[in-house]
């Protein structure tokens, strides 16, 4: 997908690894952003627009597609859907 961006929040704790977080952002290109949460109720990703903010793009990180869970990558690819 052309121009999707993944993201983590900063902590810095270290506490929680990139493949067991449970809460991820996603924007293509220069469009929203996106916040991914697991729902363990339901077994499945929610997804929510996020309003754009200067303090949420500071404390962001990248993240490597082939981190993220597989579930969430079927979630994001179907959300991203021309």
């Amino acid at each position: 997908m052309n121009g999707l961006r993944v993201y983590i929040e900063a902590d810095g704790d270290g506490a929680e690894t990139r493949r067991t977080r449970s809460v991820f952002y996603s924007r293509r290109e220069d469009g929203p952003y996106y916040r991914w949460v697991y729902d363990d109720v339901i077994r499945q990703w929610r997804v929510g627009r996020v309003m754009k903010s200067a303090t949420l793009a500071k404390s962001l990180l990248a993240a490597a597609w082939k981190t993220l869970p597989v579930t969430l990558q079927r979630s994001i690819v179907e959300h991203y859907q021309d």
